[in-house]
Protein backbone atom coordinates (compact mmCIF):
# COMPACT_ATOMS: atom_id res chain seq x y z
CA UNK A 1 0.00 0.00 0.00
CA UNK A 2 1.46 3.13 -0.68
CA UNK A 3 0.87 6.46 0.30
CA UNK A 4 -1.97 7.58 -2.56
CA UNK A 5 -3.59 4.48 -0.95
CA UNK A 6 -3.97 7.05 2.20
CA UNK A 7 -7.67 7.18 1.82
CA UNK A 8 -7.92 3.72 2.49
CA UNK A 9 -6.04 3.70 5.86
CA UNK A 10 -5.21 5.25 9.00
CA UNK A 11 -3.07 8.58 8.10
CA UNK A 12 -0.02 7.44 9.98
CA UNK A 13 1.34 10.68 12.58
CA UNK A 14 4.41 11.15 14.35
CA UNK A 15 4.93 13.37 17.26
CA UNK A 16 7.69 16.01 18.00
CA UNK A 17 7.25 16.67 21.82
CA UNK A 18 4.62 15.96 23.69
CA UNK A 19 6.87 13.93 26.18
CA UNK A 20 5.87 13.06 29.98
CA UNK A 21 3.86 15.52 32.05
CA UNK A 22 3.47 17.66 28.88
CA UNK A 23 -0.54 18.90 28.84
CA UNK A 24 -1.17 19.82 25.12
CA UNK A 25 0.91 16.73 23.90
CA UNK A 26 -1.72 14.34 25.51
CA UNK A 27 -4.44 16.81 24.17
CA UNK A 28 -3.51 16.28 20.69
CA UNK A 29 -2.74 12.39 21.19
CA UNK A 30 -6.48 12.39 21.98
CA UNK A 31 -7.70 14.55 19.83
CA UNK A 32 -5.72 12.75 16.77
CA UNK A 33 -7.10 9.45 17.69
CA UNK A 34 -10.76 10.16 18.68
CA UNK A 35 -12.50 9.51 15.44
CA UNK A 36 -10.41 6.73 14.66
CA UNK A 37 -8.88 7.84 11.26
CA UNK A 38 -4.90 8.22 12.30
CA UNK A 39 -2.60 6.53 14.63
CA UNK A 40 0.31 7.67 16.49
CA UNK A 41 2.90 5.57 15.34
CA UNK A 42 6.34 7.02 16.00
CA UNK A 43 7.56 10.17 17.88
CA UNK A 44 10.30 12.15 19.67
CA UNK A 45 8.53 12.87 22.28
CA UNK A 46 11.41 14.77 24.74
CA UNK A 47 15.17 16.35 23.94
CA UNK A 48 15.71 13.53 26.60
CA UNK A 49 16.18 10.71 24.80
CA UNK A 50 15.10 8.43 28.37
CA UNK A 51 11.96 10.51 28.78
CA UNK A 52 11.51 9.99 24.68
CA UNK A 53 11.76 6.38 25.32
CA UNK A 54 9.40 6.48 28.35
CA UNK A 55 6.76 8.13 26.58
CA UNK A 56 7.30 5.73 24.05
CA UNK A 57 6.36 2.39 26.02
CA UNK A 58 3.47 4.63 27.97
CA UNK A 59 1.88 4.71 24.21
CA UNK A 60 3.21 1.34 24.06
CA UNK A 61 4.54 2.20 20.25
CA UNK A 62 6.94 0.28 18.53
CA UNK A 63 10.37 1.27 20.36
CA UNK A 64 12.26 1.06 17.17
CA UNK A 65 9.93 4.35 16.13
CA UNK A 66 11.16 5.83 19.19
CA UNK A 67 13.61 8.02 18.72
CA UNK A 68 16.42 9.72 20.71
CA UNK A 69 15.91 13.28 18.61
CA UNK A 70 13.98 15.07 16.05
CA UNK A 71 16.06 15.15 13.27
CA UNK A 72 17.04 11.51 13.58
CA UNK A 73 13.16 10.48 13.45
CA UNK A 74 12.75 12.98 10.35
CA UNK A 75 15.59 11.39 8.71
CA UNK A 76 14.81 7.63 9.41
CA UNK A 77 10.96 7.70 9.02
CA UNK A 78 11.96 9.44 5.89
CA UNK A 79 14.07 6.45 4.51
CA UNK A 80 11.17 4.26 5.47
CA UNK A 81 9.05 2.82 2.81
CA UNK A 82 6.15 4.34 1.26
CA UNK A 83 4.52 1.28 2.98
CA UNK A 84 5.81 2.23 6.73
CA UNK A 85 7.08 5.61 6.61
CA UNK A 86 4.40 8.79 8.01
CA UNK A 87 2.37 10.58 6.54
CA UNK A 88 2.42 13.77 8.90
CA UNK A 89 4.30 15.77 11.72
CA UNK A 90 2.12 16.72 14.78
CA UNK A 91 4.60 19.44 16.29
CA UNK A 92 3.42 20.18 19.64
CA UNK A 93 6.93 21.87 20.97
CA UNK A 94 7.69 25.14 22.77
CA UNK A 95 7.66 28.04 20.18
CA UNK A 96 11.22 28.89 19.61
CA UNK A 97 11.01 25.11 18.43
CA UNK A 98 8.14 25.88 15.98
CA UNK A 99 10.06 27.22 12.84
CA UNK A 100 13.52 24.76 12.94
CA UNK A 101 11.40 21.29 13.41
CA UNK A 102 8.09 22.22 11.09
CA UNK A 103 10.29 23.71 8.31
CA UNK A 104 12.37 20.06 8.46
CA UNK A 105 9.43 17.99 8.44
CA UNK A 106 7.83 19.45 5.50
CA UNK A 107 11.59 19.54 3.94
CA UNK A 108 11.50 15.36 4.38
CA UNK A 109 8.38 15.27 2.40
CA UNK A 110 6.04 14.83 5.56
CA UNK A 111 2.24 16.78 6.37
CA UNK A 112 2.36 19.06 9.85
CA UNK A 113 -0.13 19.80 11.98
CA UNK A 114 1.62 22.31 14.10
CA UNK A 115 0.86 24.12 17.96
CA UNK A 116 -0.26 27.63 18.02
CA UNK A 117 1.59 30.42 17.63
CA UNK A 118 3.17 29.70 14.63
CA UNK A 119 6.63 30.71 14.63
CA UNK A 120 9.03 33.34 17.29
CA UNK A 121 8.75 36.32 14.84
CA UNK A 122 7.88 37.38 11.62
CA UNK A 123 11.17 36.45 9.98
CA UNK A 124 10.55 32.87 10.54
CA UNK A 125 6.71 33.26 9.53
CA UNK A 126 8.10 34.59 6.36
CA UNK A 127 9.79 32.12 5.28
CA UNK A 128 8.19 29.01 7.27
CA UNK A 129 5.20 30.24 4.95
CA UNK A 130 7.92 30.57 1.71
CA UNK A 131 8.40 26.87 2.67
CA UNK A 132 4.96 25.68 2.88
CA UNK A 133 4.13 26.88 -0.15
CA UNK A 134 7.39 25.63 -2.12
CA UNK A 135 6.49 22.13 -0.63
CA UNK A 136 3.05 21.77 -1.61
CA UNK A 137 2.19 20.23 1.93
CA UNK A 138 -0.81 20.40 4.02
CA UNK A 139 0.09 22.59 6.97
CA UNK A 140 -2.69 22.77 9.96
CA UNK A 141 -2.49 24.81 13.09
CA UNK A 142 -4.24 24.29 16.11
CA UNK A 143 -6.36 27.41 16.54
CA UNK A 144 -8.39 25.00 18.95
CA UNK A 145 -11.60 27.35 19.13
CA UNK A 146 -11.97 27.47 15.63
CA UNK A 147 -13.14 23.50 15.98
CA UNK A 148 -16.33 24.23 18.02
CA UNK A 149 -19.63 23.61 15.89
CA UNK A 150 -21.43 26.50 17.32
CA UNK A 151 -18.09 29.19 16.46
CA UNK A 152 -18.44 27.51 12.85
CA UNK A 153 -22.32 27.99 13.06
CA UNK A 154 -21.69 31.71 14.14
CA UNK A 155 -19.33 32.07 11.06
CA UNK A 156 -21.81 31.06 8.78
CA UNK A 157 -25.01 33.21 10.20
CA UNK A 158 -22.51 36.03 9.74
CA UNK A 159 -21.83 35.27 6.19
CA UNK A 160 -25.37 34.36 5.49
CA UNK A 161 -26.01 37.69 6.55
CA UNK A 162 -28.32 37.02 9.62
CA UNK A 163 -26.53 39.69 11.26
CA UNK A 164 -26.64 42.60 8.75
CA UNK A 165 -24.06 45.00 8.48
CA UNK A 166 -21.16 44.33 10.96
CA UNK A 167 -20.07 47.45 13.13
CA UNK A 168 -18.59 45.57 15.91
CA UNK A 169 -16.60 42.98 17.22
CA UNK A 170 -15.55 42.41 21.27
CA UNK A 171 -13.05 39.08 21.82
CA UNK A 172 -12.13 38.36 24.57
CA UNK A 173 -9.61 35.82 26.63
CA UNK A 174 -9.53 36.13 30.49
CA UNK A 175 -7.28 34.12 32.21
CA UNK A 176 -5.88 34.38 35.71
CA UNK A 177 -3.20 30.95 36.37
CA UNK A 178 -0.50 33.66 35.85
CA UNK A 179 -1.74 35.91 38.35
CA UNK A 180 1.60 35.52 40.39
CA UNK A 181 5.53 34.38 39.77
CA UNK A 182 4.95 30.87 39.46
CA UNK A 183 6.98 30.46 36.38
CA UNK A 184 9.38 30.72 39.89
CA UNK A 185 7.71 27.50 41.15
CA UNK A 186 10.00 24.26 40.98
CA UNK A 187 8.92 22.18 38.08
CA UNK A 188 6.05 24.06 36.67
CA UNK A 189 7.57 24.08 32.96
CA UNK A 190 4.50 25.03 31.38
CA UNK A 191 4.57 28.85 33.14
CA UNK A 192 8.75 28.77 33.20
CA UNK A 193 9.07 28.63 28.84
CA UNK A 194 5.94 30.90 28.39
CA UNK A 195 6.88 33.45 30.57
CA UNK A 196 11.28 33.10 28.44
CA UNK A 197 11.19 35.47 25.84
CA UNK A 198 14.45 32.97 24.88
CA UNK A 199 11.79 30.42 23.98
CA UNK A 200 8.31 31.86 23.96
CA UNK A 201 8.70 35.04 21.71
CA UNK A 202 6.13 37.31 22.81
CA UNK A 203 4.27 35.79 26.38
CA UNK A 204 0.43 36.64 26.37
CA UNK A 205 -0.10 37.77 23.31
CA UNK A 206 1.80 34.82 21.15
CA UNK A 207 -0.29 32.43 23.68
CA UNK A 208 -3.29 33.31 23.91
CA UNK A 209 -3.61 36.97 22.13
CA UNK A 210 -3.14 34.86 19.15
CA UNK A 211 -6.21 32.60 19.95
CA UNK A 212 -8.58 35.27 20.16
CA UNK A 213 -7.35 37.46 17.35
CA UNK A 214 -8.02 34.54 15.34
CA UNK A 215 -11.32 33.46 16.40
CA UNK A 216 -12.37 37.26 15.40
CA UNK A 217 -11.54 36.66 12.41
CA UNK A 218 -12.44 33.43 11.81
CA UNK A 219 -16.05 34.17 13.18
CA UNK A 220 -16.32 37.10 11.33
CA UNK A 221 -14.35 36.09 8.32
CA UNK A 222 -12.51 39.81 8.07
CA UNK A 223 -9.30 40.57 8.64
CA UNK A 224 -7.38 42.51 11.31
CA UNK A 225 -6.10 45.55 9.71
CA UNK A 226 -5.03 48.28 12.56
CA UNK A 227 -4.74 47.97 16.10
CA UNK A 228 -4.02 50.17 19.19
CA UNK A 229 -2.03 48.37 21.98
CA UNK A 230 -1.35 48.98 25.27
CA UNK A 231 0.55 45.38 26.08
CA UNK A 232 1.85 44.92 30.02
CA UNK A 233 3.60 42.70 32.60
CA UNK A 234 1.67 43.16 35.64
CA UNK A 235 3.59 40.87 37.93
CA UNK A 236 6.81 42.16 38.86
CA UNK A 237 9.97 40.45 37.97
CA UNK A 238 8.48 38.64 35.02
CA UNK A 239 10.43 38.34 32.05
CA UNK A 240 7.10 38.53 29.15
CA UNK A 241 4.09 40.42 28.70
CA UNK A 242 1.38 38.75 30.74
CA UNK A 243 -1.50 41.90 29.93
CA UNK A 244 -2.83 43.23 26.24
CA UNK A 245 -6.15 45.64 26.03
CA UNK A 246 -6.61 46.20 22.54
CA UNK A 247 -8.42 48.67 19.99
CA UNK A 248 -8.91 47.41 16.58
CA UNK A 249 -10.30 47.51 13.14
CA UNK A 250 -10.84 44.91 10.85
CA UNK A 251 -11.89 45.01 7.44
CA UNK A 252 -15.15 46.61 6.22
CA UNK A 253 -14.90 49.46 8.78
CA UNK A 254 -15.57 47.22 11.66
CA UNK A 255 -14.19 48.61 15.03
CA UNK A 256 -13.80 46.66 18.52
CA UNK A 257 -11.53 45.70 21.05
CA UNK A 258 -9.24 42.22 21.88
CA UNK A 259 -8.55 41.90 25.51
CA UNK A 260 -6.15 38.54 26.38
CA UNK A 261 -4.76 38.33 29.85
CA UNK A 262 -3.07 35.59 32.25
CA UNK A 263 -3.81 37.84 35.31
CA UNK A 264 -7.42 38.70 35.73
CA UNK A 265 -6.92 36.08 39.03
CA UNK A 266 -10.03 33.77 39.60
CA UNK A 267 -10.38 33.89 35.68
CA UNK A 268 -10.33 29.87 34.44
CA UNK A 269 -10.16 29.81 30.38
CA UNK A 270 -13.61 31.79 29.21
CA UNK A 271 -12.68 33.02 26.19
CA UNK A 272 -16.08 34.71 24.22
CA UNK A 273 -16.69 36.82 21.33
CA UNK A 274 -19.61 39.30 20.78
CA UNK A 275 -19.91 40.34 17.12
CA UNK A 276 -22.64 42.99 16.55
CA UNK A 277 -24.02 44.20 13.00
CA UNK A 278 -26.91 46.56 12.52
CA UNK A 279 -29.86 43.89 12.54
CA UNK A 280 -28.85 41.76 15.57
CA UNK A 281 -26.11 40.16 17.46
CA UNK A 282 -24.72 36.62 18.53
CA UNK A 283 -22.74 35.81 21.54
CA UNK A 284 -20.26 32.58 21.96
CA UNK A 285 -18.33 31.72 25.46
CA UNK A 286 -16.11 28.67 25.84
CA UNK A 287 -17.59 28.30 29.18
CA UNK A 288 -21.03 27.66 27.49
CA UNK A 289 -19.93 26.30 24.24
CA UNK A 290 -22.81 24.04 23.11
CA UNK A 291 -25.05 27.34 22.81
CA UNK A 292 -24.87 30.17 20.81
CA UNK A 293 -26.93 33.43 21.43
CA UNK A 294 -28.47 35.70 18.48
CA UNK A 295 -30.40 38.59 20.12
CA UNK A 296 -31.86 41.48 18.06
CA UNK A 297 -33.37 45.18 18.75
CA UNK A 298 -37.10 43.90 17.98
CA UNK A 299 -37.78 39.93 19.15
CA UNK A 300 -36.78 37.38 21.93
CA UNK A 301 -33.31 36.95 21.77
CA UNK A 302 -32.57 32.97 20.43
CA UNK A 303 -30.23 30.19 21.94
CA UNK A 304 -29.08 27.40 19.40
CA UNK A 305 -28.18 24.29 20.85
CA UNK A 306 -25.47 22.43 19.30
CA UNK A 307 -26.60 19.19 17.58
CA UNK A 308 -30.32 20.20 16.89
CA UNK A 309 -31.39 20.03 13.49
CA UNK A 310 -31.86 23.95 12.68
CA UNK A 311 -28.34 23.99 13.27
CA UNK A 312 -27.75 21.72 10.72
CA UNK A 313 -29.89 23.25 8.41
CA UNK A 314 -27.85 26.55 9.24
CA UNK A 315 -24.20 25.22 8.51
CA UNK A 316 -23.55 22.00 7.54
CA UNK A 317 -20.12 22.86 8.64
CA UNK A 318 -21.50 22.83 11.98
CA UNK A 319 -23.39 19.49 11.96
CA UNK A 320 -19.99 18.24 9.97
CA UNK A 321 -18.29 18.89 13.61
CA UNK A 322 -20.61 17.46 15.55
CA UNK A 323 -20.58 13.82 16.92
CA UNK A 324 -23.15 13.31 20.02
CA UNK A 325 -26.75 14.35 19.69
CA UNK A 326 -27.67 17.49 21.51
CA UNK A 327 -28.06 17.81 25.38
CA UNK A 328 -24.61 15.31 25.15
CA UNK A 329 -21.80 17.58 25.60
CA UNK A 330 -18.70 17.92 23.65
CA UNK A 331 -15.77 19.68 24.75
CA UNK A 332 -12.18 20.55 23.29
CA UNK A 333 -11.04 17.68 22.67
CA UNK A 334 -13.98 17.53 20.38
CA UNK A 335 -12.99 20.76 18.95
CA UNK A 336 -9.45 19.76 18.61
CA UNK A 337 -10.12 16.43 16.64
CA UNK A 338 -12.25 18.30 13.93
CA UNK A 339 -8.92 19.72 13.15
CA UNK A 340 -7.14 16.93 12.96
CA UNK A 341 -9.65 15.26 11.23
CA UNK A 342 -10.13 17.79 8.47
CA UNK A 343 -6.71 18.44 8.25
CA UNK A 344 -6.63 14.33 7.82
CA UNK A 345 -9.19 14.46 4.67
CA UNK A 346 -7.01 17.24 2.97
CA UNK A 347 -3.94 15.24 3.44
CA UNK A 348 -5.61 12.36 2.40
CA UNK A 349 -6.90 14.09 -1.18
CA UNK A 350 -3.52 16.42 -1.44
CA UNK A 351 -1.50 12.78 -1.87
CA UNK A 352 -3.84 11.48 -4.43
CA UNK A 353 -3.91 14.30 -6.18
CA UNK A 354 -8.05 15.18 -6.24
CA UNK A 355 -9.64 18.30 -5.44
CA UNK A 356 -9.87 18.88 -1.54
CA UNK A 357 -13.29 19.66 -1.18
CA UNK A 358 -13.76 23.26 0.55
CA UNK A 359 -15.70 21.29 3.92
CA UNK A 360 -12.42 19.84 4.06
CA UNK A 361 -10.29 22.83 4.26
CA UNK A 362 -11.73 24.05 7.42
CA UNK A 363 -9.15 24.21 9.46
CA UNK A 364 -6.34 26.85 10.44
CA UNK A 365 -3.97 26.98 7.48
CA UNK A 366 -0.48 28.72 7.27
CA UNK A 367 -1.71 31.74 6.54
CA UNK A 368 -3.92 32.18 9.70
CA UNK A 369 -0.63 31.40 11.48
CA UNK A 370 1.02 34.51 9.56
CA UNK A 371 -1.48 36.53 10.43
CA UNK A 372 -1.37 35.71 14.04
CA UNK A 373 2.09 36.41 13.78
CA UNK A 374 1.45 40.28 11.86
CA UNK A 375 -0.89 40.73 14.97
CA UNK A 376 1.68 40.26 17.84
CA UNK A 377 4.47 42.40 15.80
CA UNK A 378 1.74 45.28 15.54
CA UNK A 379 0.40 44.81 19.19
CA UNK A 380 4.41 45.24 20.63
CA UNK A 381 4.93 47.82 18.02
CA UNK A 382 1.95 50.25 18.88
CA UNK A 383 2.44 49.56 22.64
CA UNK A 384 6.53 50.48 22.31
CA UNK A 385 4.73 53.92 20.58
CA UNK A 386 2.51 54.62 23.03
CA UNK A 387 -0.82 52.78 22.28
CA UNK A 388 -0.82 54.29 18.62
CA UNK A 389 -2.61 52.92 16.01
CA UNK A 390 -0.19 50.98 13.88
CA UNK A 391 -1.48 49.21 10.49
CA UNK A 392 -0.87 45.10 10.35
CA UNK A 393 1.89 44.27 7.76
CA UNK A 394 0.69 43.01 4.78
CA UNK A 395 0.77 39.64 4.24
Amino acid sequence: MSTNDIGKRKLRLAMIGGGPGALIGEVHRKAARLDGRIELVAGAFSSHPEKSRQQGRELFLDPERVYASWREMLKAEAALSAERRVDAVAIVTPNHLHFEQSAAALAAGFHVIQDKPLTLNLAEAVELREAVRKSGKIFALTHTYTGYPMVKLARDLIRAGRLGKLRKIVAEYPQGWLFRKVEDDPGNKRASWRTDPAQAGSGCLGDIGTHIANLSETVSSLKIREIAANVSTMVEGRKNDDNADILARWEGNVSGVIRASQVETGEDNDIGIRVYGDAASLQWRHGDPERLLLRYPDKPMETWSRGQPYVAAASPSAARATRLPACHPEGIIEAFANIYLNAAAAIAAAEAGTPIPEAELDFPTIEDGFQGILFVEAALASAKNGGRWTKLARG
